[in-house]
């Protein structure tokens, strides 16, 4: 353990559709199995203006909001094992607050925050912790669509395998981190963007890129795919074009069913195509799997491509100035429409 003040400044949610109310709350101590993390930048993520707004996953106000942060360790739960960060360790993490209800002390957005151990990635002196905080959801639900689609860990494709992947979307949060996962495991890599982040994305990992407002790109996507000679089980679409992705994979495939992942929600109303099995990304389902992926991802596969300076936090990032008391604009901002870059509000 280590010393740490009894109060802290957070930026509260009294009601549902806010606003967020800066004001000071007691520090916690961490469980046996947790860290305090010294909040110094909060990323916002899609998530954040849907509690904010509709109230989505909390269970009681006053709440807590927010899942992206970077900082340092402050105190170490007394069953932390020892090759987890420790006091004074710089650190990415996931903020559970949607994991746990909003309840407040689990929440993103305020000056301390408790995290377990396994959602915490250390981070290299060289990476900012405004940049290291555009990476723990987007990073985890790219890895966790692709997990559920039935990539295992430790995948690697060589090019004569010719495996293909498609990702609808590359200029989001969700779609720039698959785009270089989907990399690492050997994919020639298929990207939907406006044409002005091709650029971009082409440095992230992305083999062929297209517009997705060409009204002629699922027929583009297909004939390159052919042209490749490749095969396209796997698909993740990071924005809600299921059908357009569903008529790739579908004449893009070999035998058996592809898989598709995607970022939003399903309804019953989702289109649905023979061949093609959509799942959204979500964190239900079998526990001990779900954090068997997190613990891979933040303490073992995250912390040593950051080591060994092989990953990239993406997508850009753009600073809204004001610290707690900017997140009220920050979220306003996000809901107004940015593109190919993440808002990030630094923590003095």
């Amino acid at each position: 353990m280590s010393s740490y003040p009894n109060q802290h400044l957070a930026a509260i949610l009294p009601k549902q559709g806010g606003p967020l109310e800066i004001t000071y709350r007691p520090t916690p101590a961490p469980g046996p199995n947790d860290l305090l993390i010294n909040v110094k930048a909060i990323a916002i993520n899609p998530v954040d203006w849907e509690q904010r707004h509709h109230g989505v996953t909390i269970a009681a106000y006053p709440a807590i909001i927010g899942s992206d942060i970077a900082g340092y360790v402050e105190a170490v739960g007394s069953n932390v094992p020892a090759d987890a960060p420790q006091v004074g360790a710089r650190v990415a993490a996931f903020a559970p607050s949607y994991l746990f209800g909003c309840a407040p002390d689990y929440g993103a957005f305020q000056e301390r925050v408790i995290v377990p151990a396994s959602f915490v990635t250390p981070i290299p002196d060289t990476l900012k912790f405004n940049e290291a905080t555009l990476l723990p959801l987007g990073v985890l639900t790219a890895w966790a669509g692709f997990y559920q689609a039935g990539i295992a860990f430790g995948t690697k494709y060589t090019p004569a395998d010719k495996k293909g992947v498609l990702i609808w979307g590359g200029s989001s949060s969700v779609g720039s981190n698959a785009i270089q996962i989907a990399k690492s495991f050997g994919f020639k890599v298929y990207v939907t963007a406006s044409v002005k982040h091709h650029s971009y994305l082409s440095t992230l990992g992305a083999d062929r890129l297209f517009d997705y407002k060409d009204p002629n790109v699922v027929d583009n996507i297909v004939r390159a795919v052919k042209e490749d000679g490749v095969v396209i089980q796997v698909g993740y679409d990071a924005v809600g074009q299921l059908k357009e992705c569903q008529q790739i994979l579908q004449k893009t495939k070999a035998e058996g069913p592809a898989r598709l992942a995607s970022a939003v929600p399903l309804t019953e109303d989702s289109p649905k195509a023979e061949g093609v099995v959509v799942k959204f990304v979500e964190a239900e389902g079998d526990a001990t799997k779900i954090q068997e992926l997190i613990h891979f991802v933040y303490r073992i596969w995250l912390k040593e491509k950051l080591e060994k300076g092989e990953y990239s936090p993406s997508p850009r990032m753009h600073i809204v100035e004001g610290g707690l008391k900017a997140l009220n604009s920050a979220l306003d901002e996000w809901k107004k429409g940015v593109s190919a870059v993440k808002i990030v509000v630094e923590v003095s």
